[in-house]
């Protein structure tokens, strides 16, 4: 069964040529103009990934990703024409899992839907390459991962991660005692070439310590190995 993307862009122009690339790649596509038509397409029907304009009529982007975050956890794209490093944190820290600016080529957009379903799939589905080879859950003083049902929870609490969130913290966990770098960490992830002056990795580990109330200088879990990246110890 294809994978079903639902592309929502008050440009209708990008929004048919995004379809174009899209099907030609064997996925479904689902198109709305709004923000207001998102929420309503996404009662009616299932979505494996949303590419999220930022500037739409009735609902923007950054408000559309957080509700979309309180129900769903599959990965979001934002696109957007701001290039602004703070336009791109705000992004992330809602909740999506990569930031496109615009003009952008169409197969580089593909790329990265490539990628971020591939990522999904091999972290959040008990069928992969690497599930014979590595427990359904982890557990680490308080902290119980459950990489088959896709939840975590921290001294008995559940915790709202995202997809992007739960990949980062299974692996550091996975490989805990080792120093994992920004590098590293993001190619395994991202599933991407890492690219130096990258923050995205910064600003998803600080979304994820808040979430896990980690105290700054003293984090429980997620430890700053300076000049190298982080480690769970």
């Amino acid at each position: 069964m294809a994978q079903r993307i639902l592309v929502a862009d008050d440009e209708k122009e990008i929004a048919d040529l995004v379809e174009v690339y899209l099907k030609n790649e064997g996925y479904e596509v689902s198109k709305c103009y709004s923000g207001k038509a998102v929420l309503e397409r996404l009662e009616q029907e299932p979505c494996d990934l949303a590419l999220l304009d930022v500037m739409m009529p009735e609902e923007d982007g950054f408000s559309l990703c957080r509700k979309i975050r309180e129900r769903f956890q599959f990965p979001v794209i934002m696109l957007t024409a701001k290039t602004e490093p703070v336009d791109r944190i705000t992004g992330l820290s809602l909740g999506a899992d990569d930031y496109v600016t615009k003009p952008f080529h169409p197969l580089e957009l593909v790329a990265r839907v490539k990628a971020q379903l591939r990522r999904y799939t091999k972290y959040n589905s008990p069928q992969g390459s690497s599930e014979s080879e590595t427990p359904d859950f982890l557990e680490l003083d308080g902290l119980r991962i459950d990489r088959k049902n896709h939840r975590c929870a921290l001294d008995g609490k559940e915790l709202e991660l995202t997809p992007l969130e739960f990949s980062i913290l299974w692996y550091l966990c996975e490989n805990r005692g080792r120093a994992v770098s920004s590098e590293e960490l993001y190619e395994a992830v991202w599933g991407e070439r890492y690219l130096d002056g990258n923050n995205t990795v910064m600003v998803h580990i600080r979304h994820l310590r808040e979430k896990m109330h980690e105290p700054v200088r003293k984090p429980r879990f997620i430890k700053t190995v300076w000049g190298v990246g982080y480690r769970v110890e």
